[in-house]
């Protein structure tokens, strides 16, 4: 059967469980084999890049650049990723078009000297590269060696193995897509470790105005996680610029109402702001927005400032 969808994916086992996932849903929405769609591998920048933090090096387009030339170039038709991976701004001619039904949103720690990060030993170490969970870290635990651990979900499991650090943070929808959840020791709360926006919901990009992208992807595409998205996109949008301030944000629709919290947090721990804010599921991008300026306004533009 001739191929009628290219679907661009990084090449990490995380990245193609999550291609697959959407060529089943299409599969499944359309009646069609799998021979109707090709998974194309495209490796990135931030593949390649593993002995700098992601900040220090271009920041989040460094998982997508690549994909999205192939996009642009129409040697692929949908790119698929995770919406915390993708920057605010996307390249002219290009729109994220659907979102899959979201998973669970928490942090999970993975520990290999204790089953929580509050039972670790004084001083030991912590792996992240995410300036977020850092910061997350440090202000649970000050104590704490947070050091940097980059790589796909399978290299920071075996730097842990070795002995690198005793423990680390990873995303609990990751680790359920990849068939891993037996290796979680803690799941962190909302409350407590609000996760990055976006994490735990699988983005669809394609090519402004390609009807019969649009027709397909329209068939799986989740309203509510759309919505919520909306709103942590256009939070992190408002706030994120050319600061390196780690930023949390989350967003839950229930009864076409929603429900968001948001957070600001110096890298070291020490000082942070938080904002909530609900409204009509249909106001999502401005709640988020509001919310940005509301966070903003507390914690004034040298806090911003501070950590570039």
């Amino acid at each position: 059967m001739q191929t009628i969808l290219r679907i661009g994916t990084r090449g990490s086992p995380l990245a193609l469980a999550q291609a697959h996932e959407t060529q089943a849903r299409l599969m499944a929405a359309h009646g069609l084999p799998a021979a109707a769609f090709e998974v194309v591998v495209i490796s990135t920048s931030g593949d390649r890049i593993q002995d700098r933090p992601l900040s220090e090096a271009g920041g989040k387009g460094l998982f997508t650049k690549e994909i999205e030339e192939a996009l642009l170039a129409r040697r692929i038709d949908i790119a698929v990723h995770s919406s915390k991976d993708m920057p605010t701004q996307l390249p002219d001619g290009l729109e994220l078009s659907a979102f899959l039904p979201r998973e669970d949103a928490r942090d999970a720690f993975v520990g290999k000297a204790a089953k929580t990060i509050a039972d670790l030993p004084q001083g030991a170490k912590v792996g992240s590269s995410s300036l977020r969970r850092q910061a997350l870290i440090r202000r649970m635990r000050p104590d704490l060696d947070v050091v940097m651990f980059r790589g796909n979900v399978q290299t920071r499991l075996r730097k842990l193995d070795e002995g690198v650090a005793a423990g680390t943070i990873l995303a609990h929808a990751g680790l359920k897509r990849l068939g891993l959840d037996h290796v979680i020791t803690d799941l962190m709360p909302l409350d407590i470790f609000p996760p990055a926006p976006g994490q735990g919901a699988i983005c669809i990009e394609s090519r402004i105005g390609d009807r019969d992208a649009d027709r397909m992807l329209a068939a799986i595409h989740d309203v509510p996680t759309g919505q919520a998205l909306a709103c942590e996109r256009a939070f992190l949008a408002a706030l994120d610029g050319s600061c390196r301030t780690p930023i949390a944000g989350h967003a839950v629709i229930e009864a076409e109402r929603l429900s968001f919290a948001g957070l600001i947090i110096s890298p070291d721990g020490t000082q942070s702001h938080t904002v909530e804010l609900q409204g009509p599921a249909r106001d999502a991008a401005r709640i988020g927005a509001e919310a940005a300026g509301t966070v903003r306004a507390k914690a004034g533009e040298k806090f911003f400032d501070g950590w570039a």
